[in-house]
This record gives structure tokens, C-alpha cells and sequence, in this order.
């Protein structure tokens, strides 16, 4: 039985997987330059691993992408990592790191199926194995194969203490493991994780999700008493409906104290589209890294009041704000393309 650490815990670096030209995503210069403003902002607080099909192809794509946006990136910082790979969403695709009851390192490698069967992902599924095998992670890490079962990083949210957030339209999805009962799933997140409870949240949606409502698009833990979540005040809005249900369900909730959670209101940004479908612009999908919280903006008056929000929640962090305007495209933002690991993981 292990321990699945917070996001808050102290890290060794982050994980971003460079967006290569076979990759599905909408002007893919200002994704780019959108992943060099995030490692920049990585490196000013911890390491940084990228993981690239071509090591030199991602570091030419990297200055041209300095030389547009005048970004100042250490290369000579980053490691980087060669494999094959389909896509750049790390969240989902990378290894998770739990911890056993004797201080053991452990990263769990799950299968990734592309959301549930939605894109293809065979080569995406082998890149934590890939990296591992290539020395990625420190000697005294262990890789463990969780196959066959289904799990994405952006579906589950840990306080660090035993309590889980996620949601049942993403656990409990077809093409998953459909397989088992929410019961037996919840079981099964409690054996590999050590933990003592599970919150499931049955509403909440964001519109142009892919990934079913994962919970780092909803609500996430700041800390063992603390939930940001997206609200949503306009009735006219189509959030509307799911996003209160979803505020009315986490007043339910309580810490293990038996004590109700500090609710943390962040605005549902303006609505933004690419020809006619909406974004999903989530600014729940931060990234806390060692000294600070990333948190992704969309040029709005919204940044702020979510920023703001943030750091009375962080007072020891530096809340920035990074235009991500451009990872939209792919339907996803910043905790999506990222993934941290914990003290001593990294090589």
C-alpha cells in the first residue's frame, strides 16, 4: 500500500512532452511558443524533462520559438528524453509517483488509452516504460505495471492524507474499465493508493473536454482543508446547470475532521471558440510547482480575479499567469502538458 503525495510536496521537476508536427494541434508555432513561456516559468522554480521523438528537431523548435516570443530559455537546464511518441498531453500519458509505507519510491505506470478510445495512443502508452528504461528516474525508483487497468494523472486529485477527488463520469466511463463496478473501482484506487476515502463528484462539465470531466478541469486541493473549483454565476451560461450542481455537492463534502471544506470560487473564463465550437478554458487546470502556482490565462480581466483568489490560497507561492490561449486548440491547458514528480524521482 502506498501514498499518493500532494501536489504541493516538494518536487524534483516537471514533465513536458514537446508537441512535434504529426501531433493534432491548431497553429502549432504558437503552441510552441505557449510550452516555452511554461518551461521557462518550470525553470525559474525546479528541473525541467522534456520528452521529444527528436532531440535536436525539439531544440530547433525551441530557439525559433525564443527568437519569436524573446523568451530567455536555459537549454543547458533541461533533459531531455528521445521516444516515439502520438501526442503532448503528460498529465495523462506520464508514469504517477506514490510513495510506500517505508519511504519507497514507486511510479505506477497505467495503461493510457486515449481517453477511453477517443485518439490513438499506442505509442503514448509506452513512453513512461520508454524513459524509465532509458534512466529518466533515479536508481532508486521502481517501476511498477499497473496494466490492465485504465487511469489518467488529470482524473484524480490527492490531498496527500488518504483523500482522493475525481469524478464518476471519468472513472466510471466506458472504454475504461467498464468492467468493474464504481465500488470495485473505488476499491481498487484505495489498494494502490493508500487511501482512506474517495470524493466523487457526479456534476461538473466543461464544454470542448475530451477526457469525460476530469477533475483538473473542476476542482482541485490547494491543501488537506482547501478546493478551488470553477463556478459559474450566469444562468445563461451552458456551464451553468453542471457547474452549480457541482458547487452544491462540494458544500456537501467533508475533511476527515468532519469539517466542510474551504470553497474557493475561480471565475469560468470568458467563453472563447475556434470557428464554432467552444474552448475549454479552465483556470483549475493550475500547475503548483516548488515556490509557485502556473495558473493559465486567456488575456482576460478574469486572469486576475483568479489570480488573486489563488494566491490568498498560496501565500507562500508566487501565483503567475501564462497565457494559454493557444493549448486551447488541443482542448486541453497547463496541468494538462505538464506532470511533476516528486523529491528524488528524477535522475
Amino acid at each position: 500500500m502506498g501514498r499518493l503525495p500532494a501536489e504541493w510536496e516538494r518536487q524534483s521537476g516537471v514533465q513536458l512532452t514537446w508537441p512535434h508536427a504529426d501531433t493534432a494541434w491548431y497553429e502549432l508555432e504558437k503552441v510552441h511558443d505557449c510550452y516555452v513561456n511554461v518551461a521557462a516559468a518550470i525553470l525559474r522554480y525546479e528541473e525541467l524533462m522534456i520528452v521529444t521523438r527528436d532531440i535536436e528537431e525539439c531544440k530547433a523548435e525551441i530557439a525559433a520559438a525564443c527568437a519569436r516570443t524573446g523568451v530567455q530559455l536555459e537549454v543547458e537546464r533541461i533533459r531531455f528524453q528521445e521516444c516515439p511518441l502520438n501526442d503532448t498531453w503528460a498529465r495523462d500519458h506520464s508514469g504517477i509517483a506514490v510513495y510506500g509505507e517505508e519511504g519507497e519510491k514507486y511510479l505506477y505506470d497505467f495503461v493510457f488509452n486515449g481517453w477511453g478510445l477517443k485518439f490513438g495512443a499506442d505509442l503514448d502508452n509506452q513512453i513512461t516504460k520508454n524513459i524509465f528504461t532509458d534512466g529518466a528516474f533515479d536508481h532508486d525508483v521502481a517501476l511498477v505495471d499497473m496494466r490492465p487497468y485504465v487511469l489518467e494523472g488529470g482524473s484524480i486529485d490527492s490531498d496527500g492524507e488518504g483523500t482522493m477527488l475525481t469524478t464518476t463520469e471519468c472513472l466510471c466511463s466506458l472504454n475504461r474499465n467498464e468492467y468493474l463496478s464504481q465500488e470495485e473501482i473505488e476499491e481498487e484506487l484505495k489498494g494502490a493508493f493508500g487511501l482512506d476515502r474517495i470524493l466523487w463528484l457526479d456534476h461538473g462539465a466543461i464544454i470542448g473536454d475530451d477526457t469525460d470531466s476530469h477533475v483538473d478541469t473542476l476542482a482541485r486541493f490547494c491543501d488537506p482543508e482547501t478546493i478551488a473549483y470553477v463556478q459559474c454565476e450566469d444562468p445563461e451560461d451552458e456551464h451553468y446547470e453542471e457547474l452549480h450542481a457541482m458547487e452544491e455537492q462540494l458544500k456537501t463534502f467533508r475533511t476527515k475532521e468532519g469539517k466542510p471544506y474551504r470553497l474557493v470560487p475561480l471565475p469560468l473564463p470568458d467563453a472563447l471558440y475556434l470557428e464554432d465550437y467552444r474552448l475549454p478554458a479552465s483556470y483549475a487546470n493550475f500547475l503548483i510547482v516548488n515556490g509557485a502556482v502556473l495558473l493559465p490565462g486567456s488575456d482576460s480581466p478574469k486572469d486576475e480575479i483568479a489570480r488573486e483568489r489563488l494566491q490568498g490560497v498560496f501565500p507562500d507561492r508566487k501565483v503567475e499567469v501564462i497565457d494559454c490561449r493557444a493549448l486551447l486548440s488541443g482542448h486541453g491547458s497547463l496541468h494538462c502538458i505538464t506532470m511533476q514528480y516528486p523529491e528524488g524521482y528524477l535522475r
